[in-house]
């Protein structure tokens, strides 16, 4: 692709910053630069150089993968690798990803990717999976979301699926606010064409009402046991790789004794299995 094809730089700032919601005078106080250059930048009138449009990049916290596109279309190299886990210069960071996950056991912790490929699991995920109707939303690349919330997936074992299905389509949307990634976009208009779980009953007036939950737990069947799990995220510290950049630690704790004591106990019946 030459850079006759890409889009013009001033076009993809003016819209990076209309997506954050900021004024030409917002983001030039923001970067520490006249409005007036600014301004210049967005019309085609000047052409920034690489230092202002990753200057520009940072303010309007723009992802690694779309600031190296910003790059690009100014005419520049870009800056931000984007390696395989497998490759031998991340070598440190897969053996963190590993040891967190196998550290995290006996309770359940995969790792993904922006969007939501499962990269790495730890022995737990296996035996949550076996409620999984069709085979195929096992075969690589497994989506994480799609998996969850498809009506062959994870998705009837769930009991609150309404309310998990909910905070899960919330999180994407943010996601594509973040970055404007059309592939999350996709995945959003997909995952809307599932059916929708019926909502809970809302209690009426003069009922005993629950105390509402600090945090959402995912609330999973399986087998005869009913899971109260809720969820984390773990992100790398300022990354300097797209792939780090992009990368999410999801690890699920047990929300009582009873979810901690099944899961201890699969856990030493996959490690009994495994010969360990």
């Amino acid at each position: 692709m030459n850079k006759h094809s890409q889009p013009a730089i001033g076009h993809l700032i003016r819209d990076w910053r209309q997506l954050r919601r900021l004024s030409q005078l917002d983001l030039a106080l923001e970067a520490e630069i006249s409005q007036k250059h600014l301004s210049f930048v967005e019309s085609g009138r000047s052409i920034p150089s690489r230092d202002m449009v990753l200057l520009l990049a940072e303010h309007l916290g723009v992802p690694l993968r779309e600031r190296n596109a910003l790059l690009l279309s100014a005419g520049y190299a870009p800056v931000y690798l984007e390696r395989s886990l497998e490759d031998p210069s991340l070598q440190a960071a897969r053996s963190a990803i590993d040891l967190l996950l196998k550290g995290h056991e006996p309770y359940p912790a995969v790792a993904v990717d922006r969007h939501w490929t499962l990269l790495a699991a730890n022995a737990m995920i296996a035996p949550m999976l076996a409620v999984v109707e069709d085979a195929d939303l096992l075969r690589p690349p497994v989506n994480v979301l799609r998996l969850s919330l498809h009506p062959r997936g994870l998705a009837p074992a769930i009991i609150n699926l309404a309310e998990w299905r909910g905070h899960l389509i919330a999180r994407l949307r943010q996601q594509i606010r973040a970055t404007a990634d059309p592939l999350l976009a996709e995945l959003l208009t997909e995952l809307l064409s599932y059916p929708v779980p019926a909502a809970p009953v809302v209690k009426g007036r003069g009922q005993e009402e629950a105390e509402p939950p600090i945090v959402l737990p995912l609330h999973l069947r399986l087998g005869d046991n009913v899971l109260s799990l809720i969820s984390t995220t773990t992100v790398f510290g300022t990354p300097v790789d797209v792939t780090l950049s992009e990368l999410a630690l999801e690890t699920f704790f047990p929300a009582d004794e009873a979810t901690g004591e099944v899961l201890r106990a699969i856990a030493a019946d996959v490690s009994k299995s495994a010969g360990t």
